[in-house]
């Protein structure tokens, strides 16, 4: 039987994220259609504002212009990660801050972790790379005469999540000839080889289609209420279970960060992600270890505004995925497939994955589906792995002791296998490309090395020769006489932004 008309529940980023891969990849099978199936009653939990570089390889698929996003989306420049209050102050690190930057962490292509060990109790691991530097500085990525999606550093994106939904949604429909549909589906039925035959309205229509792609949100409509599919819980991995939400505006002609914010606190940790006219802040916390009233004062002593003055969204998260991202005739994604606590922007990463390795072993022939679908499941279910073990590491490594929070992260809590035998395996050798045996670990050795020795990873000292030491200070010394060269040619974040937005809407007046 061959597939010809595929529904997508539920809009959002996940919606139309899966849209426009399905349509990309389905391009030439022009009797498919292609339906996004959004209700008019539910918003969208439209939070996840921060990415990772691979969003730009899926924008740049779907030929949607830089340009565009950065115009209509609240759009500013995101060079990576700071880090505050996750360690204890020291006196080489008193600020208590690092950076996991997008760069790589061997300068002129050399490794010279070997060097860091020796002189991790003066050296700050960021050294390595330019870019933690020039985020610091508050410079752009990107010249003025940088093509699209190029830059002089890696980066990727803080926007409105709304709009940025919006964006692809006008994508697919206008350039990709997605359909779109208005309509709360309330239910669906199986058909008698336990496949979905058709979604329920509430109006009562019934929808026929011979594939669906559930991205109803926490809800999980088809893959968690219909099928029942088992959901692998992660809260004894990772603590934190509940965040508040604001949005703030921001002050005018104030620099703009070129990275997002996480900053600690006793029972979990702050995101502040700056868009063009307003900042997003979220304070993540175990309610286990903080009351809602006492995560409402923290919030507004750190954003200095009287309780009264803000409304924060509180936002209940389940750590943990389904234990199948493909069944039968339906395919889940975003958070009807899994969630994990924000740090390290992973929601959007993770939908942006999936969809795209479901698009790329999509079939139209529908005898054939069950190899792709158990293939799938097993990427999936490694990548949700590897992803938790990843944020879970943050905790973990600690030398917080502060706090009950803190002592059962760093002491007690459940790591899995693979975790706790990389842990054991870096404080003998530090991290290498050998130890990400799948090109499936969204975050490899570069990640890991920043933040590892960002927080001061203890990993024995390795031997070098006076060659070798030489060589490698000579790296990071050129590393920071670039850094510095490209500070004093590169616009500030703020002001490129602000020169690119008067150009842009100079060209539209033409």
């Amino acid at each position: 039987m061959r597939i010809k008309n595929i529904a997508i529940i539920g809009g959002g980023t996940a919606g139309w994220l899966a849209a426009n891969h399905l349509a990309v990849e389905l391009r030439a099978e022009t009797d498919i259609i292609i339906t996004v199936i959004e209700s008019p009653e539910i918003g969208i939990i439209g939070v996840g504002e921060g990415t990772v570089p691979h969003i730009r390889k899926s924008l740049m698929k779907f030929g949607i212009p830089e340009a565009e996003l950065l115009a209509t989306c609240d759009t500013t420049f995101k060079k990576g990660i700071k880090f505050v209050d996750w360690m204890t102050p020291s006196a080489s690190n008193p600020e208590n801050s690092y950076y996991h930057p997008f760069s790589s962490p061997y300068p002129g292509g050399t490794d010279v972790t070997a060097l860091y060990l020796k002189n991790s109790a003066s050296m700050h691991f960021s050294d390595v790379a330019e870019t933690p530097a020039l985020a610091e500085a508050m410079r752009s990525p990107k010249r003025v005469s940088s093509t699209e999606y190029e830059g002089v550093v890696n980066y990727a994106y803080h926007f409105n999540a709304v709009k940025f939904g919006q964006l692809l949604a006008r994508n697919a429909r206008e350039k990709l000839r997605v359909q779109h549909k208005s309509a709360t589906i309330v239910d669906a039925h199986l058909n008698e080889h336990g496949e979905v035959a058709y979604l329920l309205t509430k109006e009562g229509e019934q929808l026929h289609y011979d594939f669906y792609v559930d991205c109803s949100g926490f809800h999980s409509l088809l893959m968690g209420k219909l099928f029942n599919t088992p959901f692998i819980d992660k809260s004894a991995q990772i603590l934190t279970d509940t965040a508040l939400a604001v949005q703030i505006p921001s002050e005018i002609k104030t620099e703009i960060p070129p990275y997002t914010l996480a900053r600690a606190h006793a029972a979990g940790w702050m995101w502040d992600i700056p868009l063009t006219n307003r900042r997003g802040v979220g304070f993540v916390y175990s309610s286990a270890h903080m009351t809602e009233d006492k995560a409402i004062e923290n919030l507004s002593s750190y954003l200095q505004l009287d309780t009264d003055k803000f409304s924060p969204r509180k936002i209940s998260m389940r750590m943990g995925y389904r234990e199948k991202f493909w069944q039968k005739n339906v395919v889940a994604l975003g958070l009807a497939q899994g969630f994990v606590e924000p740090l390290e922007a992973t929601s959007i990463f993770v939908t942006d994955f999936s969809a795209e390795l479901f698009a790329r072993n999509f079939s139209v022939d529908k005898d054939t589906m069950s190899v792709a679908a158990d293939y799938c499941n097993k990427v999936v279910s490694y990548t949700w792995e590897r992803v938790m073990d990843f944020v879970q590491m943050h905790y973990c490594i600690s030398d917080r002791q502060d706090s009950e929070f803190w002592r059962l992260n760093t002491n007690e809590v459940k790591r899995s296998d693979i975790l706790a035998e990389r842990l054991a395996m870096w404080k003998v050798n530090p991290p290498k490309k050998s130890d990400f045996f799948s090109r499936f670990d969204l975050f490899d050795v570069d990640n890991f090395l920043f933040v590892l020795y960002g927080m001061k990873y203890k990993t024995r000292e390795k031997n070098m020769t006076q060659y070798e030491e030489n060589y490698f200070k000579r790296e990071i010394e050129n590393t920071k006489m670039g850094a510095r060269k490209l500070s004093g040619e590169l616009l500030s974040h703020r002001e490129w932004l602000e020169k690119f937005l008067a150009a842009y809407q100079h060209s539209l007046r033409k």
